[in-house]
């Protein structure tokens, strides 16, 4: 308590004492404790707690410290404390709530509002964020255990991901706190509008157990539309710690896997051409790498895997959480390892495509040969021309009817209507390629 005070409670608390009140201030917090260490008695003690008393109530309470307030006494209180949840973010584990979701309701009906909070940290929670310190090799921020302050719409019918007000601007404790960049627009006219992320506020904090933590917020309301600010005690995670947490998760069985693939290859009575194997290529659409940890998300429909610790370190660098193979939403809580693409890869290391047939069995194709550019000359063999299929045909490029070599993929379950007819195919052994 006594390391917490200023120069006119030291010198108030030693002229209590007897002693001489005069110097600076780190000779002032010398001579006091050097008091406590006396023992000083319950007098002492009192005149401590008397003092730090009046300090932090003055700090809170003051008008001028809290202009956000004054609005309380109006017709039209500050909402604070609203039933807002927060999307949970991957990359970060939530320790504590400093500040519940709190809302910026417009109150002087001014174009541009004001609101003030504060929040303190506990003993325990300081020495999370002094013991995690400079903890991460490499990393932008300093401590692993930050304080996070997040912004959002002030709806309560669904958690809120992050979203910043207009012409906003913030200070902790009385400096501006940095914020993200504005976006491209992507519209003529349109606002533009920030990145939907939270904001480390861990080097403008004071790191005191003893001294509150005061956010100042500036924004232009809008007709209809309210926000929320919250802070949180947060551990950053790495990339490397997901991959370790989605192993941890345990790897779904091979049976649905094979159960995917014969519904896929089960004959449609509708259909004129009855499909009977597919193919499904060992490489990563992101690195164009041979799969280590093949995954995909439970609600993807397609075979084909990505590697899980490409995808993270790309979501860790820009987080958009997108299917690089069919562009739908692949949340990190809805990412599995595939058990048999696992199977694959451990027993079949010398080829990067394999088939599967209609009971759910694989063969590993020939290897590929280096960049297939043209059927330049005729020499190529039918078991050739069945290798040049690149790993990035998967998923959306295989509509792609560019490629100088065409080849017609019966087996493929989409835009197979999008191809050219085999007529206009320009490589003589394409057809070698069917199955």
């Amino acid at each position: 308590t006594v390391l917490s005070f200023r120069v006119p409670e030291l010198q108030a608390l030693l002229g209590f004492a007897g002693r001489n009140k005069s110097g600076r201030k780190h000779e002032l917090l010398s001579k006091a404790l050097q008091l406590l260490k006396a023992g000083g008695g319950p007098a002492l003690h009192g005149k401590i707690k008397e003092l730090y008393g009046r300090r932090i109530p003055r700090k809170i309470l003051t008008p001028a410290d809290f202009p956000a307030l004054r609005g309380r006494a109006g017709p039209a209180p500050l909402p604070v404390r609203p039933d807002v949840k927060m999307k949970r973010l991957p990359f970060y584990d939530v320790y504590d709530e400093l500040l519940k979701p709190t809302a910026l309701a417009p109150a002087n009906g001014q174009c541009f509002e004001e609101a003030q909070v504060t929040f303190a940290l506990r003993p325990q929670q300081l020495q999370q964020i002094l013991a995690s310190r400079d903890i991460l090799p490499g990393a932008k921020c300093d401590y692993a255990v930050q304080v996070q302050l997040r912004f959002c719409l002030c709806e309560t019918s669904c958690p809120q991901k992050d979203y910043f007000p207009p012409n906003l601007f913030v200070k902790v404790n009385g400096k501006l706190c940095p914020l993200p960049g504005y976006l491209p627009p992507t519209k003529n006219g349109a606002e533009p509008k920030r990145p939907s992320c939270p904001v480390n506020i861990t080097p403008l904090v004071r790191l005191s157990a003893t001294v509150l933590n005061t956010i100042v917020v500036n924004w232009s309301p809008e007709l209809g539309r309210s926000y929320s600010l919250s802070v949180y005690l947060v551990k950053q995670l790495t990339a490397a710690a997901l991959l370790q947490k989605l192993r941890a998760k345990g790897i779904r069985n091979p049976d649905h896997s094979r159960a995917l693939i014969k519904e896929k290859l089960t004959a449609d009575p509708d259909s004129e051409i009855a499909t009977t194997s597919l193919r499904v290529s060992l490489m990563c659409p992101l690195g164009k790498v041979r799969l280590m940890v093949p995954c995909r998300a439970i609600t993807c429909t397609h075979l084909q895997c990505f590697d899980a610790a490409l995808y993270l370190q790309m979501n860790e660098k820009k987080p958009k959480w997108t299917c690089p193979v069919c562009d739908k939403k692949a949340p990190y809580n809805k990412l599995i390892i595939d058990g048999l693409f696992l199977e694959i890869l451990n027993s079949c290391t010398d080829c990067d495509e394999i088939q599967f047939t209609e009971d759910g069995s694989w063969c590993p194709m020939k290897p590929k040969k280096e960049n297939q550019e043209v059927c330049q000359t005729s020499a190529f063999s039918g078991i050739e021309a069945s290798a040049l299929y690149s790993a990035s045909c998967e998923g959306k490029s295989s509509s792609e009817g560019s490629s100088k070599v065409e080849v017609i993929d019966l087996t493929l379950d989409s835009s197979s209507d999008e191809e050219e007819p085999p007529a206009q195919q320009r490589c003589p052994m394409a057809n070698a390629a069917l199955p």
